[in-house]
């Protein structure tokens, strides 16, 4: 996806000779071009950077835009006509790396006052104090935002929306009749890990957090920005306090999501779905429309529309509440007729 200039900074024109440069990458193609951008292999846009670390088999979901993709010497060859290499023995890491050197996120440092001069806030709008505003971020008319929150440069909020004391919001456009409860973290970095020379490396992210009209969201909840997609969350969606949402998720309308939920990256959730308490779903994976998760379940597969699961690891609901009737009816010691 494009780098939205609301959040992220440019440090500078780079072309893909820069990028090699930079990341001692191999280039093969035209030096010249232009990078505008950074992202996912299959979504990159024209002028965007990606990289690949899968098989073989999945090359042919390389975007057919991108300005060039960083990928190992083996594959480097069989790139969509058009996209030019950057080889690396680590390719992730090398994109890492180039992204990190230029483009950077847009921090609230010094300034005049407790609201930057270039915010828009409407004058039905209420501060309570100690909010912080950071550059052009807008606040809508009648929207309420509780004392000592910090809403980071460029974010969006829209008409009659409520933001509780002590939260945090950056990199997020946020609709319309929002609620959005006290303590809350809205667009931090997902947690992602790569080897590095020295250790475990953190993976910037570049993404966003899309919060749709009537959203509301409890207390404490963490909703992360994706990686280099956008993390989005339906229209009437309702989550619980103490939840984690994570880099890249896409949550449909009408889901509800009770308390102590941790879903990993890359989650899609349909809409209507239903999600009971401590609930745990694995990364990529779907929940169907309609579909539901009794409390505590495990979830490491799609789950079809319409379908009730439980358990850990997650199956159909009936399938597991047989399983766990005969595991208690064996520990007790009772015998089943025979």
């Amino acid at each position: 996806m494009a780098i939205d200039p609301r959040f992220y900074t440019s440090t500078g024109a780079a072309t893909l000779e820069d990028w090699a440069e930079a990341t001692g990458a191999r280039l093969v193609g035209d030096p010249s071009i232009a990078v505008t951008g950074v992202g996912a292999a299959q979504s990159a846009i024209a002028g965007d950077v990606c990289f690949f670390e899968g098989d073989a088999k999945d090359l042919a979901g390389i975007s057919r835009v991108a300005a060039a993709c960083v990928i190992g010497a083996d594959l480097a060859g069989d790139l969509p006509s058009g996209v030019a290499a950057l080889v690396s023995e680590t390719p992730r890491r090398a994109h890492m790396k180039g992204a990190a050197l230029f483009f950077a996120l847009k921090r609230i440092g010094q300034q005049d006052g407790a609201v930057h001069s270039s915010a828009a806030i409407h004058d039905t709008a209420e501060l309570a104090p100690g909010v912080v505003i950071g550059a052009g971020a807008a606040i809508g008319a009648r929207t309420i935002i509780g004392a000592n929150t910090v809403i980071g440069p460029g974010v969006q909020i829209g008409e009659a929306c409520t933001v509780g004391s002590n939260a945090s919001i950056q990199c997020a456009l946020i609709g319309n009749h929002v609620t959005l409860l006290s303590g809350l973290r809205i667009g931090e970095t997902g947690f992602g890990v790569i080897p590095g020379e020295h250790g475990a490396e953190d993976i910037p992210h570049y993404g966003r957090v899309i919060i749709q009209d009537h959203v509301s969201i409890g207390a404490n909840t963490c909703v992360d920005r994706g990686a280099f997609d956008d993390t989005v969350i339906g229209e009437r969606t309702k989550i619980d306090n103490f939840c984690q949402i994570a880099h890249n998720c896409q949550i449909g309308r009408n889901v509800v999501i009770a308390a102590f939920a941790g879903i990993s990256g890359s989650v899609t959730i349909k809409d209507g779905a239903r999600l009971g308490g401590r609930v745990g779903i694995a990364d990529h994976v779907t929940m169907g429309r309609g579909s539901t998760l009794a409390a505590s379940a495990g979830i490491f597969r799609d789950i079809p529309d319409g379908e009730t699961w439980g358990g850990t690891p997650g199956k159909p609901i009936r399938q597991w509440l047989r399983e766990t009737a005969w595991l208690q009816k064996q520990a007790s010691g009772k015998k089943t007729p025979s």
